[in-house]
C-alpha cells in the first residue's frame, strides 16, 4: 500500500497478507482523486473515512494536508494496523489531526453530530445495505455545503438515479460514485 502524493509522498506501508479488507488499489485511488481535485481541496479539509480497511485512504487524506480525519473500522486488527501505520508517519500533526475509531460504521453514522468537507466509504462490495450508504449520509447532514461523498463499490450497484449522484467512475473492477 502506498501513499500517492502530497506530504507522506511514496510511503509503503505492507498489509499483512491475512487481511480480509482490500486496499483501494492505487491507480484506482490516483485516479480518483485526481477527479476529486476538480471538487474539493483536501488542504484543511474535515474528512470521514467509512469502512477504513487497511487505512489507504486515512493516509491519503493526512498526506493531502486535511486538517482532521476520523477513520472508522470495526475489524480489531484492521484498527489495529491503521494505529500503527499513523504512528510510523513519526509527524505529531499527523496523530493530532486523526481519530482512528472501531467502531460499527452504521452505529457511527445514526449517532453522528459532525459534519465534513468529505466522505469516503469503501464498504465491502457483498454488504447488503451498501445501497443505503448516500441515503444515510445525506439523510443526516453529515457533509458541509459544497462537501462530496464518495462511495467505492462494485459493478453491481448503480446510482445514477439518486437524488445527489454527479458522475461515476470506474477503474478495472473498482467503481466510484460521487454525491453532493
Amino acid at each position: 500500500m502506498r501513499i500517492i502524493t502530497g506530504k507522506y509522498k511514496g510511503r509503503r506501508f505492507d498489509v499483512p497478507h491475512t487481511f480480509k479488507a482490500r486496499p483501494t488499489t492505487d491507480f484506482a485511488k490516483e485516479n480518483i482523486f485526481n477527479v476529486l481535485m476538480g471538487y474539493i481541496d483536501f488542504e484543511g479539509a474535515a474528512a470521514l473515512d467509512l469502512f477504513s480497511g487497511t487505512g489507504s485512504i486515512t493516509l491519503e487524506l493526512l498526506s493531502r494536508g486535511s486538517s482532521h480525519v476520523v477513520s472508522i473500522e470495526a475489524d480489531r486488527d484492521h484498527h489495529s494496523f491503521i494505529c500503527q501505520c499513523i504512528k510510523k508517519l513519526a509527524d505529531p500533526a499527523a496523530t493530532a489531526a486523526c481519530l482512528p475509531l472501531r467502531a460499527d460504521v452504521f452505529r457511527f453514522l445514526k449517532n453522528c453530530r459532525e459534519r465534513y468537507d468529505f466522505i469516503f466509504a469503501d464498504p465491502p462490495y457483498a454488504l447488503k445495505d451498501l445501497p443505503t450508504l448516500p441515503d444515510r449520509v445525506f439523510e443526516r447532514a453529515l457533509l458541509n455545503e459544497g462537501g462530496i461523498f464518495v462511495l467505492e463499490h462494485g459493478k453491481d450497484h448503480s446510482f445514477v438515479n439518486h437524488p445527489h449522484f454527479v458522475e461515476h467512475r470506474s477503474y478495472g473492477s473498482v467503481n466510484f460514485s460521487i454525491f453532493q
